[in-house]
């Protein structure tokens, strides 16, 4: 009978090298599943061709029959954020896809002519009728005609005058389903555990509601529902990959910018548009999430961004938070040795005394 655990190897004696970072060839095998299990499959979310349609939102919340909630994680309720097209504000117990819209604007130097209202005066503009008419009709037009390319020139931020060029970024975020997931480690229930599939999934009804789990996550994803305390997060639809369905997120995306499949495969496809993209001069192109030496030893799910992670709302450099608690202990149960044997000699003396 197999023996499947929810932790991590270097807790369950399969890691002879007591590891908590860096690469796990096989994470399935090593929660204890048996030769012939599933390959391990992952999503990689190409933000590049990502529309903000937030079809996969939608199908999420469907799918895993997830309630209503405003920016702020309170159910049935409809409120928005404030901050654009983004109503639901963050991951959370009952969101496990957000798309984020990120909006930038920055100056830039237009290299083409362009013609302004009557009256206004460009060096690159030519002249206008307006410059042959008499002075005191040159006054009148200048006074009385809201000069709307002057305004849409004004920067309120710089109090300057500047061409501007805005941009969006939207992404859609979700569990990573971490090679070395700290809130396996955590998790005193056993409540959160590794599918043969290599993700991370958490059993609602096994779930005491300690919340361990919450501050152990590096990306902050998993979050406990305030009526009953339990956690939820993404399972990557468990349950339709036991059915040999995509999930739920990955089929309804229109622009396959949630791309579903063998993990290794989805790596190699990301490195290709990654250079595709450097090629095309999009030198701000990057992968996150796709290093197997990077702190949480790479990710299940990861992106393409571009721009930095910090834009998007994601760690610079996550680590898994559980890594050194093996050193930690060891040196704790030193200090402990030492204790004792401060007191045991003390008391030893005192009787000879």
């Amino acid at each position: 009978m197999t023996s499947v655990s929810s932790a991590s190897p270097a807790f369950t004696g399969n890691d002879p090298e007591n590891r908590l970072f860096g690469p796990l060839p096989d994470v399935s095998a090593e929660a204890g599943y048996e030769a012939g299990h599933p390959e391990r499959v992952g999503f990689f979310t190409d933000t590049s061709v990502c529309i903000g349609c937030k079809a996969c939102e939608v199908a999420c919340k469907e799918w895993n029959t997830l309630p209503m909630d405003d920016s702020h994680g309170t159910r049935d309720t409809l409120g928005l954020s404030g901050m654009s097209y983004d109503n639901t504000g963050q991951l959370g117990a009952n969101t496990w896809r957000h798309v984020a819209f990120v909006e930038q604007s920055r100056a830039v130097d237009l290299p083409m002519p362009s013609v302004g209202l009557p009256g206004a005066t460009r060096q690159d503009a030519g002249s206008s009728p307006a410059d042959h008419a008499e002075p005191e009709t040159q006054g009148l037009a200048h006074s009385s005609v809201l000069n709307a390319e002057a305004l849409s020139e004004f920067d309120p931020q710089t109090t300057q005058s500047a061409d501007r060029e805005i941009r969006w970024l939207m992404s859609s975020d979700v569990c990573k389903h971490c090679t070395h997931a700290a809130c396996l480690d955590v998790c005193p229930t056993g409540a959160l555990f590794r599918t043969e599939f290599g993700t991370v999934v958490v059993q609602g009804d096994i779930c005491n509601g300690c919340g361990y789990c919450v501050p152990a996550c590096p990306y902050g994803v998993i979050d406990q529902r305030k009526d009953d305390g339990r956690v939820f997060k993404c399972t990557m639809c468990y349950d339709r990959l036991t059915d040999g369905l995509m999930p739920a997120c990955a089929t309804a995306c229109p622009t396959q910018s949630i791309q579903f499949g063998n993990l290794d495969e989805l790596q190699a496809r990301a490195d290709a548009r990654l250079a595709t993209l450097h090629a095309q001069g999009v030198e701000s192109a990057r992968l996150y999430g796709r290093d197997e030496n990077d702190g949480v030893g790479g990710d299940g799910a990861f992106f393409l961004l571009l721009d930095e992670p910090e834009v998007y709302g994601l760690p610079p450099d996550p680590v898994v938070t559980t890594r050194d608690l093996p050193a930690m202990w060891k040196h704790a149960a030193a200090g402990a040795a030492m204790v004792v044997g401060v007191v045991v000699s003390a008391f030893v003396g005192r009787r000879r005394g």
